[in-house]
């Protein structure tokens, strides 16, 4: 009779809109679990530079947080295969997504899960503090 929630992404360098993006997405759910863009992944998404961390320092410090129970590591552009297995009650997602220009979208309406989109925190992303180290 639990509950439980995935997001994913790539967090790279973790800061004040991820910690409130990953505590958001845990309200959904007794169980959350993030599915991590591993090394490969993101440099497929983000460029060669990318991770700035490497995929083990990533899931370390997502495991730490209380607002995250489980960390699973992908190699593909998208979770979708992961999605299809796991087949959450709820998913998250950033506000920056709808239903149409979702990726995964159509494996939640086929699993019946509930997609939340949740407003990310204004000027607060690892583009953003990379930007602020070079400028510094």
């Amino acid at each position: 009779g639990e509950t439980v929630v995935c997001t994913n992404g790539c967090f790279d360098i973790l800061h004040v809109g991820h910690v409130r993006y990953l505590s958001k997405t845990k309200s959904f759910a007794d169980f959350s679990i993030v599915l991590l863009n591993s090394d490969k992944s993101v440099k497929s998404i983000k460029g060669e530079v990318r991770p700035i961390n490497n995929e083990n320092d990533r899931a370390e410090i997502l495991c730490a947080l209380s607002c995250v129970d489980f960390v699973v590591m992908f190699d593909e552009d998208s979770p979708r295969d992961l999605l299809d297995e796991i087949k959450p009650d709820v998913y998250t997602k950033g506000a920056d997504y709808t239903m149409e220009t979702l990726p995964e979208a159509d494996i939640m309406i086929k699993n019946g899960t509930k997609v939340e989109f949740i407003t990310f925190v204004e000027g607060k992303s690892t583009t953003n503090t990379i930007k602020a180290m070079k400028s510094g």
